[in-house]
């Protein structure tokens, strides 16, 4: 007898139940690298170009964001989608749940501190692309920049941080400050009820466990890849005299 061949309806293999406070999560919270997939999944769906079929295979998916089929399968039966062993699965439809995990479901703000270079092409992207997480307030210490609307949103002083991040009830941070500055930044939001932190500033951030932080180390990445680009096979061929 053959063995039965994977499909996009079967069930992943068993896992232990999530165990309340592991890993920081309470129970039925997904893990970071399953937020992170999902997240990417969504976004290579949606770039999917005009005319495309309107369904797709766990292999192909998998394929796009360099997964494995049967890891698709795990992280979409886990948020209750599954699809059609003849056809997949309805990519409009599967968009949709991946934002129904996502997405809160009115939305969530964000509150960016610091509108350098940075910051503006944050803004720029974060006002109108994400409709359903956007950065809602800017602030900055210089005047020339508070006060006046950059990318659709208003800039503000850092001394009214608390009382805009309350009133509108933001629950995200992002900060692009200089090193020096990002530590009471990050405390200063912390205090107004911000707990999620994506965190661009060259420093680590030092926060209690009631907050959660990505930091996002531009210099330690592009270090790294460059270190890869000189150790990998053929790269020395590459390389100047």
């Amino acid at each position: 007898m053959k063995p039965k061949q994977p499909t996009d309806l079967m069930a992943p293999p068993e896992r232990p139940a999530p165990v309340a406070g592991a890993a920081g999560r309470a129970p039925g919270v997904l893990s970071e690298k399953h937020v992170a997939r999902l997240s990417v999944y969504r976004r290579l769906l949606q770039d999917r170009p005009a005319g495309a079929p309107p369904e797709i295979y766990s292999h192909d998916l998998a394929a796009l964001s360099r997964s494995t089929a049967a890891q698709v399968r795990r992280d979409l039966m886990t948020i209750g989608f599954t699809g059609s062993p003849a056809r997949g699965y309805r990519i409009d439809q599967l968009i949709e749940a991946i934002g129904r995990t996502l997405d809160a479901p009115a939305g969530q703000g964000a509150a960016l501190c610091g509108v350098g270079n940075l910051g503006r092409a944050l803004l720029d992207y974060f006002t109108i692309w994400r409709p359903q997480l956007r950065i809602v307030a800017a602030f900055d210490t210089d005047t020339a920049k508070t006060g006046r609307v950059i990318h659709r949103c208003r800039v503000y002083p850092l001394a009214e941080l608390e009382a805009v991040v309350r009133a509108q009830g933001i629950s995200v941070g992002v900060i692009t400050v200089p090193a020096a500055s990002a530590q009471r930044v990050a405390e200063m939001m912390l205090a107004a009820g911000v707990r999620g932190f994506l965190n661009f500033a060259p420093t680590p951030l030092h926060l209690p466990d009631g907050a959660y932080v990505e930091e996002m180390d531009i210099t330690t990445s592009m270090e790294t890849v460059a270190y890869f680009a000189r150790h990998l096979p053929g790269a020395a061929a590459t390389e100047k005299p």
